[in-house]
C-alpha cells in the first residue's frame, strides 16, 4: 500500500502561492509601463480577478500549508526573540553575579589585609610586651639581689652590734659574779672557818 503524502507537503504547492503573490505584485501593484500608461496590454482588473480565481481554486491543503508556514515562521521568530531576550537576561545576570563576586572578593581581600595588619600589630605588641616583661623581671631580679645583699649586711651589722652588747653584758655579769663571790668569801664567820 502506497503512503499518502499530503498535498501541502510538496514544496511546489508552497511555491504556487509565492508565484501568485509575485504575479499580483508585477501586474497590479508595480506594473512596468511600455509606453506612457500602457502596460503589456493587460487589463489590471482582469488580471487581478484571474489571480483571485486561481487562489480561490487552490486546494485547502495549500492554504493550510501556507498558514502553517506562516505560523511556523511566527513561532521561529518568537522563539528567536525569546532566545535573544533569554540570552540578554542571562548575560545581565552573569554580569551582575560577576560584579557581586568582584565586590565580595574585594571585601574579603580587604578583610584579610586588615586581619593581617592586626595580627602583625598584635605580634609587635606581644614582642614588645615580652621584652618589657623580661626587662621588668631582670630589674626585679637585680633589685632582689641588691635587697638580699643589703639585708644580709644589715643583719651582720645588727648581729655585730648585738655581739658587742652581749659581750658587754657578759662582762658585766662576770664581774657581778666575781664581786658576789668575793663578798661571800669575806662574809664567812670565823666560827665557820673553824668548822672547816
Amino acid at each position: 500500500m502506497e503512503a499518502v503524502i499530503p498535498f501541502f507537503a510538496n514544496s511546489t504547492s508552497m511555491d504556487i502561492l509565492r508565484l501568485l503573490d509575485q504575479l499580483h505584485e508585477l501586474t497590479i501593484e508595480r506594473p512596468r509601463p511600455i509606453m506612457g500608461k500602457l502596460t503589456w496590454g493587460l487589463d489590471k482588473d482582469e488580471v487581478g480577478m484571474q489571480i483571485a480565481k486561481v487562489r480561490a481554486s487552490l486546494p485547502s491543503e495549500v492554504k493550510q500549508a501556507a498558514a502553517t508556514v506562516r505560523e511556523s515562521d511566527r513561532i521561529v521568530e518568537s522563539a528567536r526573540e525569546d532566545a535573544s531576550m533569554t540570552m540578554e537576561s542571562a548575560k545581565k545576570e552573569a554580569d551582575r553575579i560577576i560584579a557581586e563576586a568582584k565586590v565580595e572578593a574585594e571585601r574579603l581581600l580587604e578583610h584579610a589585609r586588615l586581619q593581617q595588619q592586626q595580627m602583625l600589630s598584635e605580634s609587635e605588641i606581644l614582642k614588645l610586651s615580652k621584652a618589657q616583661s623580661e626587662e621588668i623581671r631582670n630589674a626585679a631580679d637585680r633589685d632582689a639581689v641588691g635587697m638580699r645583699r643589703g639585708a644580709e649586711k644589715y643583719a651582720l651589722d645588727v648581729l655585730g652590734q648585738l655581739e658587742g652588747v652581749v659581750g658587754k653584758v657578759m662582762t658585766t655579769i662576770e664581774r657581778g659574779k666575781q664581786e658576789m663571790e668575793r663578798n661571800e668569801t669575806a662574809a664567812v664567820t670565823p666560827r665557820e672557818k673553824a668548822r672547816a
